[in-house]
């Protein structure tokens, strides 16, 4: 309170004293005016301290107001504190997805053990099925591989300016990438590294960054529970590339290696290291309710030091509608220099003869598949894959151990997918697989296949 109400408060006491008193009294107080004042004082003494914590409640709201105030100029109370999501680019529509995977397989091989660390234990890979020596084939016990390494997730980022361009950025990885300590093993604890599969950013036409090779049908390979399924007779490559694709239409420029194989001693070389120009792959689909048909094309350089060669191929395939619950995929690929883009890498490139030369190499594979649907539940899948090679034995230099070389492979693949949720797959398959080398040896695996596969 201000001190002028206070000095209204004492002026009423005073008034009240002199109201009481009686003109022409004795100045000597009676006993009751000793009372009389008592309680004056008293009730003076009351309002004094009332108005006292009336002033400091008044100052701790003057203080409150304040604070108050101050948060207000800092940040204006008709805005929140965030309105925009905290990203570089915040008119972005983020998604993701993946899915965990399990596999477990029992495998026999009439040659021997795939080596174990192999690709070829955890996936069908054919180069690794087992040849020995004819007459020397050892006796071994099928074995029993468990991971869940080809469980992968994804990022995407996709915006369209005010002017109608349209940007994606795509990144995605799976787990096969090997143990990276002796504690990444199966001793404890199986730890597998991070691979990078597809990263790649695309602005209306264009694209740049790793992704399918524009050589392969990726929507024409079958529903498999191994990892492919028919690997000798697909084109199968991931690779860095610039392409520009118009309706139907693309084309691009790849990364570029070659393979090449020693006459002597069919030994491959993978990392050859000297091409100077990109593989060149153009497409063209058709589709319809009917299916879709690819026809695609590669031309490459071949190089090794300074020898090259050039190598070209073509590759058709496509998935044809048979009613609401069957369909049909394949694939036909031929061509020189075909060598790592079938069946991961099965044959090579190309060929260094005795004199140093190099010559590219001739390859075909393909593959059928049958995919037939029980139910919205049920499906199978039956597929037959082959390829093979042509090791040119009137090369320079060509002699015992050149017979090493392969010369064709297969397989054979049925299935039964079961979906009891949405998303959730529970798949067995067997297969039967074999390698030939040019000398007619050869060494076959039979392999049981599980999966769970959850999709998210």
């Amino acid at each position: 309170m201000t001190m002028k109400r206070r000095n209204s408060r004492r002026l009423l006491a005073s008034a009240v004293l002199v109201a009481l008193a009686v003109p022409g009294m004795a100045f000597a107080q009676s006993a009751k005016e000793v009372e009389l004042e008592a309680r004056v004082a008293q009730l003076e003494a009351q309002i004094q301290a009332l108005l006292q914590g009336q002033q400091q409640q008044q100052e701790s709201i003057t203080r409150t107001q304040a604070q108050l105030d101050q948060v207000q100029v800092a940040q204006p109370a008709s805005k929140p504190v965030q309105s925009k999501p905290i990203l570089a680019n915040p008119d972005a529509v983020f998604s993701y997805g993946g899915f965990i995977k399990f596999d477990a397989m029992v495998t026999d091989t009439s040659d021997g053990a795939i080596a174990e660390g192999s690709a070829g234990r955890i996936f069908y890979v054919p180069s690794t099925i087992p040849v020995t020596a004819n007459g020397a084939e050892p006796d071994t016990d099928p074995y029993t591989d468990m991971h869940a390494a080809f469980s992968r997730f994804w990022f995407a980022a996709d915006h369209t300016t005010e002017g109608g361009d349209k940007f994606r950025a795509y990144i995605e990885a799976d787990m096969y990438g090997g143990g990276s300590s002796n504690l990444g093993n199966e001793v404890s604890t199986n730890t597998h590294g991070i691979t990078l599969r597809h990263a790649f950013v695309s602005w209306n036409n264009w694209l740049a960054g790793q992704t399918w090779s524009n050589f392969q049908d990726v929507a024409a390979l079958p529903e498999a529970v191994d990892f492919v399924g028919v690997t000798e007779g697909t084109t199968f490559v991931r690779q860095a590339q610039i392409r520009y694709t118009s309706g139907p239409f693309s084309v691009a420029l790849e990364n570029p290696h070659t393979t090449v194989s020693s006459i002597a001693t069919a030994a491959r070389n993978n990392a050859a290291g000297s091409d100077s120009l990109p593989d060149l792959t153009a497409r063209y689909v058709m589709k319809g309710d009917w299916g879709h048909f690819s026809a695609a094309g590669l031309v490459r350089q071949l190089k090794s030091g300074d020898e090259s060669q050039t190598g070209a191929a073509v590759s058709l395939s496509g998935r044809f509608n048979l009613g609401a619950s069957d369909d049909i995929r394949w694939m036909a690929n031929y061509g020189s220099g075909i060598g790592r883009y079938l069946g991961f890498g099965l044959g090579a490139d190309s060929v260094l003869d005795a004199n140093g030369n190099l010559h590219a190499q001739d390859g075909a594979g393909g593959f059928v598949a049958w995919r037939h649907a029980f139910n919205g539940k049920l499906r199978t899948n039956l597929m037959y894959s082959v390829a093979e090679f042509d090791n040119d034995r009137s090369l320079a230099g060509w002699g015992p151990a050149s017979f090493a070389a392969t010369e064709r492979a297969q397989s054979f693949h049925a299935n039964l997918i079961y979906s009891p949720f949405p998303k959730l797959d529970i798949g067995a398959e067997i297969g039967w697989g074999q390698r030939e080398l040019e000398d007619d040896r050869k060494g076959d695996l039979t392999r049981v296949q599980t999966t769970v596969k959850y999709t998210f």
